[in-house]
């Protein structure tokens, strides 16, 4: 595989791109408004202890869990924004046709593309570890409910972003390729909540970060997330070799 000029062009692009720095400004000031609002009412509980009880002063309950699960919602919003570019500015440009010139394979292009909004994402989270090293030095969290929570981010996004790669092939517009995929996503998201039926939750992305957050790593919820990733690459493979034949 030859993926590596595609990854370097493509992060060049993010970071010499505003929006790039706006989205990371973005998720890191909503995720940091949250997890002040926990602490504080971590901390009111703290000091309004009780002798008789009455409140739960388990930060991985009232700080950790709840972050995790506000981090996961933010996700919808954000990866639209950092899929969206790749392939749709390519075909509005008319350069999608001179990739297929290089020696490249179509499982290098997405490859790169894939690699390179991942590790912006990276970046991204990387920097709210903050907020874990912060509640570290005034209390003792799970180390395992956040390590286990931090993976189902990992996961989690990188099934958002396969998505969104897919529908960012599929139009040569930036933003119906980010509404499209915030669609796509929210379906994928409370599907669940049609019905109870067991088809239906197993294919919600939420009913698989769930354990994740409750520091609980199932193999079933991993396989869930790699099936995902790898079904949306797949498509945006065939979706790549339709438009090289007609071109």
């Amino acid at each position: 595989m030859n993926f590596w000029p595609v990854y370097k062009k493509e992060i060049r692009s993010y970071f010499t791109s505003p929006i790039a720095y706006v989205v990371m400004l973005f998720f890191l000031l909503l995720t940091g408004i949250f997890f002040m609002v926990f602490m504080n009412d971590f901390n009111f509980a703290s000091m309004n202890q009780s002798p008789y009880g009455g409140y739960n002063l388990n930060i991985t309950y009232r700080v950790v869990r709840p972050l995790l699960g506000n981090m996961s919602v933010i996700l919808l919003f954000v990866i639209p924004l950092i899929t969206m570019k790749p392939f749709a500015e390519e075909r509005k440009t008319g350069t999608i046709e001179l990739l297929f010139t290089y020696p490249l394979s179509d499982l290098d292009l997405v490859l790169g593309k894939f690699l390179a909004a991942f590790t912006l994402f990276l970046v991204m989270l990387f920097l709210t570890l903050v907020y874990p090293l912060f509640m570290f030095i005034y209390s003792s969290p799970e180390t395992g409910t956040l390590a286990s929570g931090y993976l189902g981010l990992v996961l989690l996004a990188a099934s958002f972003m396969s998505l969104g790669l897919f529908i960012s092939s599929l139009t040569e517009n930036q933003i119906i390729a980010a509404i499209a995929t915030f669609g796509m996503l929210l379906i994928f998201w409370i599907v669940q909540w049609v019905g109870h039926n067991e088809l239906l939750q197993y294919l919600s992305l939420l009913e698989h970060f769930d354990n994740f957050s409750e520091g609980i790593i199932d193999t079933r919820d991993v396989f869930y997330y790699l099936s995902f990733m790898v079904l949306w690459l797949f498509m945006t493979l065939r979706v790549l070799e339709s438009k090289k034949w007609r071109s």
